[in-house]
């Protein structure tokens, strides 16, 4: 009997256990249904009318595309070279921010390697049009002031907006140093690419033909080394150590117009400046000799005024916006740009094409490209910036400005 009653006590005991094992799979919730996976899709391409809108709202700048009919009825016109000069001036300066537009946009389509060649390219477009432009007419001196003001516009004034407007939002701003100091010595290396042809000219007597031709030797072997730097500059940045330079593409975007559009863009505006740069150095010369301006002053102070617009608008939205990456990028990038590049660049075409474009400048325009890269590569060295440092490069272009100003006109004679 004993027995029985345990096995019967076991029994039950295994069916309790057992229903309550039931009853708990029997309550469990049914899980939900497997979601599909979202699949996500780039958006649309926007339509023709929709790119043109957003190409004319894109920037205030814009309201001066208003000059460039302007600028042809006056050339047309044969207006005085005044007129001339400012109508032309006036209407590259939104061409400029509308050429840099199309370039970022396609540069959103064809990667980061591609797209940084393309900024590259076209980063100086409008001080490229204009200097080919006017070393085929054989102003070179305009040449050589428009290379070295666009060298000292964007480490002196360009920075120097940067710098103060920046910090007027932020008290101290930090940036990659590494990448700013890398800038710093191909900037150093250009520089020295300008002085030594200069050293040159003042120890060896280049007014006789046969040291002439040294001299044009010495600047055509010296344009293939700095293009050859700047070719591996390319290669350091956007292959090799490409990390250096990520913060500036942390922030993936979508193209906004089509890829027609921005091809369409990029053409029709480089013909625009290209009608616009052609009026504006047909007119320099009358507009020396109306004003009283030296063509050096012209060209080192005023045509950077038009190539870095678009230029000072990105690097200062940049700064204001604490990304002193972007900014200095812009700003002492396409300095080092125009020196490693576009000047060697210019050097070898005027050989090419029979013009004796060399890389001596005047003692006096060497003197103040040196200032300007030294006093920068000490501001950018600690990898900090605030407005009063800012206020130090501004105050240097001011002087820099001012004696040009009274700088007199004198013939171009290596």
């Amino acid at each position: 009997m004993s027995e029985g009653k345990s096995l019967s006590s076991n029994n039950n005991s295994t069916n309790l256990n057992y229903g309550s094992t039931s009853n708990k799979d029997t309550h469990k919730p049914p899980s939900p249904p497997s979601s599909p996976p979202v699949l996500h899709y780039p958006p649309p391409p926007p339509t023709f009318g929709k790119s043109l809108k957003l190409i004319v709202k894109n920037s205030w700048l814009n309201i001066l595309l208003i000059f460039v009919p302007l600028g042809y009825i006056a050339d047309a016109l044969e207006m005085s070279d005044t007129w001339v000069f400012f109508l032309n001036f006036f209407a590259i300066i939104p061409l400029a921010k509308l050429l840099e537009f199309g370039t970022e946009d396609i540069s959103l389509r064809v990667g980061q390697t591609i797209g940084g060649l393309l900024n590259a390219t076209f980063g100086n477009a409008v001080e490229l049009i204009v200097s080919i432009i006017a070393l085929k007419e054989g102003q070179i001196r305009v040449v050589q002031a428009s290379m070295l003001g666009g060298i000292v516009s964007n480490l002196l004034l360009v920075l120097g907006l940067c710098f103060v407007c920046g910090g007027c939002y932020h008290k101290v701003q930090t940036f990659n140093k590494t990448a700013a100091q890398t800038t710093s010595s191909l900037m150093t290396v250009a520089c020295i690419g300008l002085i030594i042809p200069a050293a040159f000219n003042f120890s060896v007597d280049t007014t006789k033909n046969d040291r002439k031709d040294e001299l044009l030797n010495l600047s055509h072997g010296t344009a293939i080394v700095l293009l050859a730097i700047y070719g591996l500059y390319l290669f350091f940045q956007l292959k090799t150590h490409s990390n250096l330079y990520a913060a500036e593409f942390e922030e993936e975007e979508d193209p906004k117009l089509s890829t027609f559009v921005s091809i369409l863009l990029l053409t029709v505006v480089t013909i625009f400046i290209s009608f616009s740069a052609d009026c504006l150095v047909d007119s320099i010369e009358g507009i020396v000799e109306s004003s009283g301006l030296s063509r050096t002053f012209v060209g080192l102070i005023l045509l950077p005024i038009v190539g870095n617009a678009a230029e000072n608008v990105t690097a200062i939205t940049a700064a204001m916006k604490n990304k002193m990456d972007l900014a200095i990028n812009v700003a002492a990038g396409s300095s080092m740009q125009i020196a490693l590049f576009i000047t060697p660049f210019l050097v070898v075409l005027g050989w090419i094409i029979g013009v004796d474009m060399s890389l001596y400048f005047q003692s006096f325009e060497t003197v103040v490209l040196f200032i300007a890269v030294l006093l920068t590569s000490f501001l950018i060295q600690d990898g900090e910036s605030n407005w009063l440092e800012g206020v130090l490069l501004l105050a240097t272009y001011s002087i820099v400005a001012l004696a040009f100003f009274f700088y007199p006109n004198e013939d171009y004679n290596p």
